[in-house]
């Protein structure tokens, strides 16, 4: 039988037999601060944390680069603008629970304001170094992005 999940045409993570998994558009943004350093979403309030690129799921009277600039508002308390696509992956995951494939845009984001904190009370800011950031996040898919973005860059570090 085909199987009859979107994929992009680089598709991350493992799907587990008897698993339905539910498809989200979704649009993440790599912001830089300087050569040396990009934004990360720290999630949880407690160690062991997780780590993700700023984004998320694209709502049905969004696109995409409404709903990335809402959800780095809302997770970092950054205002941005995204000035390029780096590319596009799918994630499987698990979410609470529930079965995702993360049909994810990946953005270069220029920060526009610096001038609030996030209102998602479980999500902090990190600055950290883009070798680093590969290690950190948690999705195949935000590393390659990481990586991709850094060879675009030749960013070293």
């Amino acid at each position: 039988m085909p199987d009859r999940m979107t994929r992009f045409a680089l598709q991350f993570g493992q799907t587990q037999a008897g698993l339905t998994y539910l498809e989200r558009m979704s649009a993440y943004g790599i912001c830089p601060r300087g050569e040396a350093m990009i934004a990360l979403v720290q999630i949880g309030k407690r160690a062991p944390f997780e780590f993700d690129l700023p984004g998320g799921g694209i709502e049905a009277d969004e696109d995409e680069a409404a709903a990335l600039m809402r959800e780095f508002q809302e997770e970092t308390g950054l205002t941005v603008w995204p000035t390029r696509v780096i590319g596009r992956a799918g994630q499987f995951w698990i979410n609470k629970g529930e079965p995702r494939n993360s049909l994810a845009t990946f953005y270069e984001v220029e920060l526009s304001a610096d001038d609030s904190e996030p209102t998602e009370p479980d999500h902090a800011l990190v600055w950290t170094q883009p070798g680093e950031a590969l290690n950190k996040v948690r999705h195949e898919a935000h590393a390659w992005a990481i990586m991709h973005w850094m060879r675009g860059r030749r960013t070293i570090g």
